[in-house]
């Protein structure tokens, strides 16, 4: 459970601390709005993946399913900043079929975490093959990183892109390359 009372006492603080007056006008509801969308933003730590996949259908599709170009948010744990990309998911059903919309949703669940771009893509494929039972599944983010845009090295428009495999799209080098040319990769 979210605490935005706590949040709104520390945002309070930010604010004193950084020098200005948390009781001008353009500041005084500030730590409301910082409240509501830490809860908003760190919505899928109450929140299992597993349930939102385990609503499926037995379907004797047994060729590639990818949902491409899916975008996505989440909020680095090193700095509570922003990064902001899109995720390629595929997978290989054994009989058993998901909704794409089930797909996002998974994906909005881990990613509304203080999270690692690594972490949520392993946890992603992990969540998804764990409950589908695919015969393989893989999944590729691109983020840019604003800790890395907005500070540090300044570097807009770099992506980091991340990917993890299991089954048969880790082991098969036919349906390897198929998922890769159906995102558009080489």
């Amino acid at each position: 459970m979210i605490d935005t009372e706590k949040i709104k006492r520390s945002a309070t603080a930010i604010i004193e601390a950084i020098g200005e007056n948390p009781g001008r006008e353009g500041l005084a509801d500030t730590p409301r709005r910082m409240a509501a969308m830490y809860e908003e933003f760190f919505s899928g730590l109450g929140q299992d993946p597993v349930e939102v996949l385990s609503t499926g259908f037995e379907e004797d599709h047994k060729e590639m399913v990818v949902l491409r170009d899916l975008p996505f948010f989440s909020i680095c744990e090193h700095h509570f900043l922003p990064f902001i990309g899109s995720a390629d998911i595929g997978y290989v059903p054994d009989g058993r079929v998901v909704g794409a919309s089930k797909l996002g949703r998974a994906l909005d669940i881990l990613a509304r975490r203080p999270q690692l771009q690594e972490r949520l893509t392993l946890q992603l494929a992990d969540s998804i093959f764990g409950t589908l039972q695919p015969e393989g599944v893989a999944v590729v983010l691109k983020a840019e990183h604003m800790c890395m845009t907005l500070r540090g090295v300044e570097k807009p428009g770099s992506r980091l892109v991340t990917s993890a495999s299991r089954g048969t799209l880790r082991t098969q080098e036919a349906i390897r390359r198929e998922y890769f040319a159906l995102i558009g990769e080489r």
